[in-house]
């Protein structure tokens, strides 16, 4: 089976594997601590199916079995996973997060096959050599984002994602839930949002500059117990949830079922519908006090579906086209000094930073938010580079390093003419490997303000779930450990020894189901001849 040399994310510190080793079988029992009940859940749910495994309850002291707790003198999702002489295995980690780690560690030591829902080889006793693996995350925040707007994932497909986050030790998910092209959560004192925000009639396929079309409407939405699902099976996989709701741009689909939240005295937008090509959209909000009043109403609404400490409120490319051309826009400049049309934006940003921060939660929003200043207790999402980044952690917010030039998973993986729909730079798996979220140029106390790193999947043209695996992995391995591992600098990390790596874990990926991007290039169905990209010509720099 499977040693700890072979984990992903690398784990910190594995001792062995020794001669001998610990069998699972119909015999082995489980116990389970108080504050680890999730963990025994997940257990018996999958480990047991996977190899029909009973897993009946035990003690503490009994041999032959799986001991899982809580122990307080590690750090918080830290764990210790003890293969041992007593033929026992004990996963000890710093708080109930650390145990399920250690949990998803045992089930790569079982090999891939504790990857499937039900046993290949019936029968098949699981053997697992003496070792000990002490394990934690260098980061806080290791996410990844879903950009369900653009395309809509099915509640089914949400919810697998979260289930490979777990396999790969990530705890956030960005869930991007409203743009131009759709608005996909149910606002119950807002039902136009899905009633018309939610599908649009057709869809472009490709790049914006591609002449090609999905003629067939496109939509969905979560209904507000889909939401509830969707975070509480989130939590027992100890993910947090972060929705992401758009304001002031990217909001022609709430415009489109709102018109008058629209800048009504420059365009008509009666006649808006929810956008069906890619691109920076014009439509904005307007900077009135029933646009503020609708969105409280809606924020109200997504507090009570999502108890995450973060809100993300977008922030980012929003045209000031319209502003500089309304009378309101200006008025409203004027009444309250703001200056130009970027004081307008920051000072509708602050009016939900403020209104979040009364109600015991914390704004974070893209860079584009750091413009014209930004309230104590807000937080950044780095996208445009490491400038945003930096300049944040430099003025003292918290930082989430997402930058577009490395971990954008929409972009192309190999600069071959065979890459479907090939976007943006060539984002291989190395590069994703070396990415470092911690610029050099802070000093300590400034790279404290790290919060971590996300990986970002925009899915303008990812229609399918097929598409969204190919573009996600193996990409998200390498960043799953770049977010987790305590890796040497970049030009020091051994990519060889991540490859060979990689090699077992390509088994898991198979037998999860992953469609992923293979080493050696897309198979066929996985191409899409003739279809425009945008791609970019050279190479990013490195950190």
């Amino acid at each position: 089976m499977t040693s700890g040399n072979e984990i992903i994310p690398a784990p910190r510190a594995v001792e062995g594997p020794t001669r001998g080793g610990v069998v699972l079988d119909d015999s082995t029992t489980l116990w389970a601590a108080p504050g680890t009940e999730a963990t025994e859940r997940w257990l018996r749910a999958t480990l047991g199916a996977a190899h029909g495994l009973p897993l009946r309850s035990g003690t503490e002291d009994a041999r032959d079995g799986v001991r899982l707790l809580v122990d307080d003198t590690l750090e918080p999702e830290a764990y210790r996973l003890s293969v041992g002489a007593d033929r026992c295995v004990e996963i000890r980690g710093g708080d109930p997060a650390g145990v399920f780690w250690g949990a998803q560690t045992l089930r790569q030591l079982l090999g891939p096959e504790a990857f499937r829902r039900a046993p290949v080889r019936p029968g098949t006793r699981c053997s697992i050599p003496h070792q000990v693996i002490e394990d934690g995350p260098r980061f806080r925040w290791r996410g990844l984002l879903l950009d369900v707007a653009r395309h809509f994932m099915p509640k089914e497909g949400v919810l697998r994602y979260l289930d490979l986050m777990a396999a790969h030790k990530l705890n956030v998910l960005h869930f991007h839930l409203t743009d131009d092209q759709g608005w996909r959560i149910e606002i119950e004192r807002h039902p136009r949002l899905t009633e018309v925000g939610s599908w649009r009639s057709r869809t472009k396929f490709g790049h914006r500059a591609s002449p090609l079309w999905d003629d067939r409407p496109h939509g969905g939405f979560y209904t507000q117990d889909d939401i509830r699902e969707i975070v509480a099976y989130a939590a027992e996989r100890h993910i947090t949830v972060v929705p992401e709701i758009d304001v002031p741009g990217h909001s022609q689909a709430a415009i489109a079922a709102y018109p008058e939240l629209g800048n009504t005295d420059v365009v008509d937008t009666r006649a808006l519908s929810v956008w069906d090509t890619w691109g920076i959209n014009p439509n904005v909000l307007a900077p009135t006090d029933n646009t503020l009043r609708f969105y409280e109403e809606v924020f109200e609404e997504v507090l009570a579906l999502f108890p995450s400490e973060f809100i993300h409120v977008g922030g980012d490319e929003c045209p000031k086209e319209q502003w500089r051309g309304s009378p309101t826009a200006q008025a409203r400049i004027e009444e309250l000094g703001l200056g130009d049309e970027d004081g307008l934006q920051a000072w509708f940003i602050g009016h939900f930073d403020t209104w979040l921060a009364a109600r015991g939660r914390r704004l974070i929003g893209w860079d584009e938010i750091l413009e014209g200043g930004l309230a104590e207790g807000a937080a950044v999402s780095s996208w445009r580079g490491y400038a945003g980044g930096i300049a944040a952690a430099r003025a003292g917010h918290d930082v989430v390093m997402c930058p577009e030039q490395q971990v954008y998973l929409d972009h192309r993986q190999d600069g071959g003419a065979d890459e479907p729909v090939p976007i943006g730079y060539v984002r291989a798996l190395e590069d994703v490997y070396r990415f470092e979220p911690v610029p050099p140029e802070l000093t300590p106390e400034e790279a404290a303000h790290v919060l971590g790193t996300q990986a970002n999947a925009w899915t303008e043209v990812m229609e399918d779930a097929a598409r969204v695996d190919y573009q996600v992995f193996p990409r998200l391995a390498a960043f799953a450990e770049v977010a987790w591992s305590r890796l040497p600098a970049p030009e020091r990390r051994d990519f060889a020894g991540f490859e060979r790596r990689m090699a077992a874990h390509y088994e898991r990926l198979d037998a999860l189901g992953v469609g992923y991007r293979p080493p050696g290039g897309p198979k066929p169905w996985q191409k899409r001849p003739g279809v425009l990209g945008r791609p970019i010509e050279g190479a990013p720099p490195r950190h």
